[in-house]
């Protein structure tokens, strides 16, 4: 095998991260600041920088490889020009990366939050979001929110249970994306620590409405830039699907941020920037501010309440119900002929195991389904077919 200069190449993510020091902002995340829960010497010694790692390490999880095929708003719709979720993030990364380079902040750090952020969705988006959550809570094991399962498969599931031993900045900043709740501006909450980020999750867990802040920087781009890469994106599908056509959206919307998704980013991703330099916070401007909340409000009457594309909904809550009911079934029979035990639990560590009940187990095989996959679960006849709109 051959043998590397391990300290020729040590010395170089030295320089790397001294040249960090006087090229970032002092606002920025350095990557000598990135801390693990469990010390890695591989790492110490060796040339990647710690975000960098961390960006690897979620490229190279099975949650990231399913992102293909996990719905981002339009799910059973046979249009390979739809975003689905593995689209969505990346959009999010350059979006951010683009936002965080004006700002001179870690973009390692911004990629690994943005490539990371949903990987603990449910197949069907964010309507499988809330049957799974029905689901949970029914069986006492808390609400189910796709970026507390975005940590749960992380730090619990991948690598069989061993987790990938991602940095804390990297875990609070997925933990804390929310692009559903619209800020205006958001300011780091910096200095946490792996306890608190336990009991953010906890918190979070008992009252979805609990607020989380970003504890960097690149965590508050990050989870702005959420919101800057789908709201224009989700018009586009929508107007490709007939749901919607551009002359509908308002007119005073419209006149502040345009009316395609390309000039929708460029105007609100330039605000961002324009109102965020030498700050330690990100910031829309009042008027901008305004005018994207209502275009979300738009977005969710016009598109996300239409009932064009919500004609399966109830079936799909339906078999969430069964489906979890049949696995909870087979790990309490011990039913080792199922495909929880034959493909999800196969040589899981023990650990996994003593930590989990049956209910978070089954939660943890469900969210990682692709859609694909959980309609092969379900029994042929009830299977609903793809829409036409």
């Amino acid at each position: 095998m051959t043998k590397f200069d391990t300290r020729l190449l040590a010395a170089n993510r030295k320089l790397m991260e001294q040249n960090e020091s006087t090229a970032l902002s002092s606002a920025a995340t350095l990557s000598s600041e990135g801390v693990r829960r469990e010390p890695e010497q591989r790492l110490v010694d060796g040339y990647r920088q710690c975000f960098s790692v961390d960006v690897d390490r979620i490229l190279h999880s099975r949650a990231y490889s399913r992102y293909i095929d996990k719905t981002q708003v339009f799910y059973l719709i046979k249009n390979d020009h739809i975003t689905h979720r593995v689209l969505h993030v990346q959009l999010v990364s350059k979006i951010a990366r683009t936002i965080g380079r004006c700002l001179k902040l870690n973009e390692d750090l911004i990629e690994a939050i943005a490539l990371g952020h949903d990987i603990g969705h449910t197949p069907f988006g964010h309507d499988g979001e809330r049957f799974l959550s029905d689901c949970c809570r029914k069986n006492d094991i808390g609400h189910f929110q796709h970026n507390l399962q975005s940590i749960q498969f992380l730090e619990r599931v991948e690598r069989k249970g061993s987790g990938w031993n991602l940095c804390l900045q990297t875990l609070d900043g997925i933990l804390c994306h929310d692009g559903e709740v619209h800020n205006d501006k958001l300011r780091p909450q910096r200095n946490k620590s792996f306890e608190q980020l336990a009991r953010e999750i906890e918190l979070k867990k008992e009252n979805p409405s609990h607020p989380l802040v970003p504890m960097t920087l690149e965590g508050c781009v990050v989870r702005m830039a959420d919101t800057v890469s789908y709201v224009g994106r989700d018009i586009e599908d929508a107007i490709r699907l007939g749901l919607i056509t551009r002359s509908e959206i308002p007119r005073h919307i419209a006149a502040v941020l345009g009316d395609t998704n390309g000039t929708i980013v460029f105007h609100l991703v330039t605000d961002i920037i324009q109102n965020s330099i030498d700050r330690d916070g990100v910031a829309f401007s009042p008027t901008v501010s305004e005018a994207l909340q209502a275009l979300k409000a738009f977005n969710l009457e016009r598109i996300y309440r239409n009932p064009r594309i919500k004609q399966h909904t109830e079936t799909i809550r339906s078999l969430f119900g069964d489906l979890f009911r049949m696995y909870l079934a087979d790990i309490e029979r011990a039913n080792k002929s199922s495909v929880i035990f034959r493909q999800f639990l196969k040589g899981m560590a023990p650990a996994y195991l003593q930590r989990h009940k049956p209910a978070e187990i089954v939660r943890d095989f469900i969210a990682g389904m692709t859609d694909d996959y959980f309609l092969s679960q379900c029994p042929a006849d009830r299977r609903p077919g793809y829409l036409r709109i």
